[in-house]
This record gives structure tokens, C-alpha cells and sequence, in this order.
């Protein structure tokens, strides 16, 4: 499984036809936006991604309410991924409002939600169970928690061993792109 970020396509790169195309909502900045992003990239699978309670730039909000219709408008949608999961309780409007064909992807941010792990994949409905795990967020909730930064190994090892022994796909950042032609400030600016 490969998804790419919306921005790689922002440069004309090239994507291998069975990549997945993820779009991450912090930066779509409307939902007409988000439209032109699903037709222009239609022949594509669509990753989804709501980062729900995110508080870095950008932090563009929609609410479920939001993207009910697109939702259930598009069916190249396959993957659906929230932020900061914590919980079975985090999932479980998404649970129960979303299409049944569309694969709810927790995304792992914290050391409470590597705790709760066992009880996060049994919430996901679909037989295919995926995790994205936010490496830079858990290190960072982990000190805010004034935990040892040590134990961030220790969270990662949990995490993928879970995984590895309940045929638990996870999803896991394998490096980053920069550029210095970016110049979207209102990505960060309002």
C-alpha cells in the first residue's frame, strides 16, 4: 500500500497508477477545494484524512456534517482516517455514520492511544483493519505528558508488535518533501 500526499501532485509528479491518493483535510480550504481534488483524481483511490481536534498549521475544520455528501458521493473514497483516536469511543459516530465500503483508519498519536490499541482495532468495523501512526505527534504528547522521551521506543515496539501479531496494517511517514517554491501563507495564515 502507497499512498501519496496531495502536495506531491502540486509539483507534477508523476504517480504510479495503483498509488493511493491521500488528501488530508488541514489542507483543503474549502469544500469546493476538496471537490476539484476528488474530480481532477478520480481514476484514483482516495485516502481521507480528518484532522480532527489538530491545533498545528494549518487547521482548516469540517465536521462529518460537512462531508456527509461528499462521503457518499464518490465512491473512490476507500480510506477514511482520523486524527487523535484515543479511544473506541473516538470512532464510534464514524462507526456508525459512515459508508460500510469506506475503511475507518485510526490515526495513533499518543501513548494513551498505544495503550488502548487492543480496544481501537477491535472498534474498526471492517474486516481489513489499518492504524496510521503519527510518529512527530506521540513524541510530542509524550513529553507534554512530561513522560520520559525514552519510552517513545518502547510505544513504537508496542505499537508495531500489535500489529505485526494481529495482522493490523500500519501506516507509518517514510520520509518528507520539501520545497522552496512554496508560497501558500494562507495555508498557515488566515
Amino acid at each position: 500500500m502507497l499512498i501519496i500526499s496531495q502536495n506531491a501532485a502540486n509539483y507534477g509528479i508523476p504517480l504510479p497508477e495503483d498509488t493511493i491518493y491521500r488528501i488530508n483535510l488541514a489542507w483543503v480550504n474549502s469544500i469546493k477545494e476538496l471537490e476539484d481534488l476528488l474530480e481532477k483524481h478520480q481514476k484514483q483511490k482516495i485516502f481521507l484524512d480528518l484532522p480532527k481536534g489538530r491545533i498545528k498549521p494549518p487547521n482548516n475544520r469540517y465536521s462529518l456534517e460537512d462531508l456527509f455528501e461528499i462521503l457518499n458521493n464518490y465512491d473512490n473514497i476507500k480510506y477514511f482516517a482520523i486524527s487523535n483516536v484515543n479511544s473506541p469511543e473516538d470512532l464510534a459516530l464514524y462507526v456508525k455514520v459512515l459508508p460500510k465500503e469506506i475503511i475507518i483508519v485510526p490515526k495513533i498519536e499518543s501513548p494513551k492511544a498505544v495503550l488502548n490499541i487492543k480496544n481501537i482495532v477491535e472498534s474498526i468495523p471492517t474486516t481489513r483493519k489499518i492504524l496510521m501512526l503519527d510518529h512527530d505527534d506521540l513524541y510530542s504528547n509524550l513529553i507534554k505528558n512530561q513522560e520520559p522521551s525514552t519510552k517513545f521506543t518502547e510505544y513504537i515496539k508496542k505499537l508495531t508488535e500489535f500489529c505485526t501479531e494481529n495482522n493490523v496494517s500500519l501506516l507509518r511517514t517514510i520520509g518528507v518533501m520539501f520545497s522552496e517554491e512554496e508560497n501558500r501563507p494562507t495555508q498557515y495564515i488566515k
